[in-house]
């Protein structure tokens, strides 16, 4: 009888724990969701237009537990910044000087950069918020959407150019050496960081395009990361001209020029149309590095119309061209 009773009284202790346990699981689920209601109050008290990005952060910030902010941890931020930034700086030198000697290779290697600079800077990110913030996996749970939405609401814009940066990236619609038209800018592609897309204009001038202008512009690529790109060259002849002389004269000015890659791969055209007031000669042909298609389409202008003069073909006089001018004012101008 005793053995029952001891039995009995053990079952009945052990029934209290669990039920403590119980207690004490359901209080901190209770707490941590009570925290979460209270801080996603604090983020959408936050949201009406007059609210800065400084106080939806400063919201989220002060539920999350902080590590001890001290000398040592700023100095091995700063530390994992310099770092992540000079290993990022050496490794895209290193690929574009061996790029710039491989040309044939040239886009396929500078594309590894921005997978690069992805790949560093995503390490060093998670590096300095483990340093910063300790998270428990219900914590992490808890914040980290709401955390996340405090910040998109605030800083929307530049987590939109970092969303873009990462699908130019996988998706690759252009990539580091392609000639692109990104809106109303053209040039080549430099660079594509986590930001922004610099192009170097035919101008010389460096160009930073916000990348979630993918988004909500027309982008087009010359190349799409050949090395070799189509040239048109359109030349404009009096109407009155022997057309299958200009022709001739232009088509053989494409084929012998340095610059001119031909091929199967890389055909050759030469068309003509006819306007009211002027004719107009196009060529069509792959310059064999992107790099000099003004060089390439400057010669063969200029040679073509070296040799348009000595046959007696002129340029159509007071008619405005596609281009906006007079016609024989632009064409003349070319030698």
């Amino acid at each position: 009888m005793a053995d029952i009773l001891l039995i009995n009284s053990t079952e009945g202790l052990s029934a209290v724990t669990n039920a403590t346990n119980l207690l004490s699981n359901s209080t901190e689920g209770v707490s941590a969701v009570t925290n979460a209601t209270n801080l996603f109050s604090n983020v959408t008290s936050g949201l009406p237009g007059s609210a800065s990005a400084a106080n939806l952060i400063s919201n989220v910030t002060s539920e999350l537990p902080l590590k001890p902010i001290d000398t040592p941890l700023i100095l091995n931020i700063i530390s994992v910044i310099i770092l992540a930034y000079i290993l990022t700086y050496i490794l895209s030198y290193i690929l574009i000087h061996f790029a710039d000697r491989i040309s044939w290779y040239r886009p396929s290697l500078t594309m590894v950069i921005p997978l690069l600079k992805l790949l560093i800077y995503s390490v060093a990110f998670y590096y300095i918020i483990t340093s910063v913030i300790e998270l428990s996996l219900t914590q992490m749970i808890a914040f980290s959407g709401l955390f996340g939405a405090a910040i998109g609401f605030g800083l929307k814009d530049l987590f939109a150019d970092i969303v873009g940066g990462i699908v130019i990236i996988l998706e690759k619609p252009y990539q580091i050496g392609d000639k692109v038209t990104i809106g109303d800018k053209y040039g080549e592609v430099k660079n594509i960081g986590i930001r922004s897309t610099r192009l170097q204009s035919p101008s010389d001038e460096m160009v930073s395009v916000p990348n979630f202008t993918l988004f909500s512009q027309p982008v087009s690529s010359g190349n799409a990361g050949d090395l070799a790109m189509m040239v048109v060259i359109d030349l404009f002849v009096h109407p009155d001209s022997d057309e299958e002389r200009a022709m001739k004269i232009l088509r053989e000015s494409l084929v012998t020029s340095k610059y001119v890659i031909i091929s199967k791969k890389y055909p050759y055209t030469v068309l003509l149309e006819d306007f009211p007031f002027y004719k107009r000669i196009r060529a069509k042909g792959y310059v064999n590095d992107l790099r000099l298609e003004f060089e390439f389409k400057s010669e063969v202008t200029r040679r073509a119309w070296v040799e348009f003069r000595k046959s007696g073909i002129r340029p159509p006089t007071g008619v405005r061209a596609p281009g906006g001018g007079e016609s024989g004012e632009s064409l003349e101008s070319v030698d």
